[in-house]
């Protein structure tokens, strides 16, 4: 190499000067740095790539799951409505006590035959053995020595009997339905902090909708006991809303007349399982 270009040439060109730069290990050197830049540069755009999609996938696979809390009892159950009365029946018609021959008491009076009137003749001791004596003459049965009972006054009012309330039955309407405590919103936030919404994904369900409806029963003290699905959707979700059911707090037990009753209380819970 000439000895002016010594002191600018790169120290790639002095090592391989004088030798065949073709042959590859000089490119190789040559192009090193340019070939490291865009490798780092590379393995970072992967690398970011990788993160979002990551975020991405995370945040897609919360909102897939969704459970949906319904109160049936609270808020779509009715008191039925009472039926009008039927109006009274009509008093039974009044009877007259039989009329029971009565003789006309004539006191004697000593008078000409033919001027004795028929209704004042006196009448003979044996006729009279089988009448009553009275003040007027009146035909009628036979007088047997029996005192007709008074004849009672009909108000015109028929009252039905009144019949007891059983206060041991399980209801299932009431005035004052059982409870959570703190409401429905309470009762709602319970359910969805307990329940586990990934129950249907982690058994393979698809895409859809699968409610389950528990019945219970809320004792006079609010206990709960004697849960039942009354339907199962599957993939779990029958297990798990009975489970978080049982496990729960104490409600209000419901009121009738104002008495605790016991309570037969229905609950639909939805599991929501969105497409991806």
């Amino acid at each position: 190499m000439d000895i002016n270009k010594l002191q600018t040439a790169d120290i790639l060109d002095i090592i391989f000067d004088g030798r065949n730069k073709e042959y590859g290990a000089y490119d190789l050197r040559k192009t090193y740095n340019k070939r490291l830049r865009n490798a780092l540069f590379a393995t970072i755009g992967i690398c970011l790539l990788l993160l979002v999609l990551s975020i991405i996938a995370n945040s897609a696979g919360k909102e897939k799951q969704q459970v949906m809390v319904q109160d049936m009892s609270l808020e779509n159950m009715k008191n039925e409505e009472k039926k009008p009365e039927p109006p009274p029946p009509p008093p039974p018609p009044k009877q007259e006590p039989p009329k029971v021959e009565i003789t006309k008491f004539t006191p004697p009076k000593i008078v000409k035959d033919e001027e004795v009137k028929p209704d004042e003749e006196i009448k003979e001791v044996e006729k009279l053995e089988d009448t009553k004596i009275g003040t007027i003459n009146q035909e009628g049965a036979k007088d047997d020595g029996l005192v007709a009972p008074p004849v009672e006054k009909s108000t015109g009012v028929v009252e039905a009997p009144k019949v007891e309330e059983d206060y041991d039955k399980v209801f299932t309407v009431v005035q004052i339905p059982a409870e959570f405590a703190g409401g429905t919103s309470a009762w709602s936030r319970y359910l969805e902090r307990n329940l586990n919404r990934d129950i249907p994904v982690e058994n393979g369900a698809p895409p859809g909708r699968y409610t389950v409806v528990v019945a219970f029963t809320v004792s006079k003290t609010g206990a709960i006991s004697d849960v039942a699905a009354e339907n199962d959707p599957g993939y779990g979700t029958k297990a798990e809303a009975m489970r978080v059911i049982t496990k729960g707090p104490a409600w209000k037990p419901a009121v009738q007349n104002g008495r605790n009753v016991i309570y037969r209380h229905k609950q639909p819970i939805t599991f929501v399982v969105a497409e991806e």
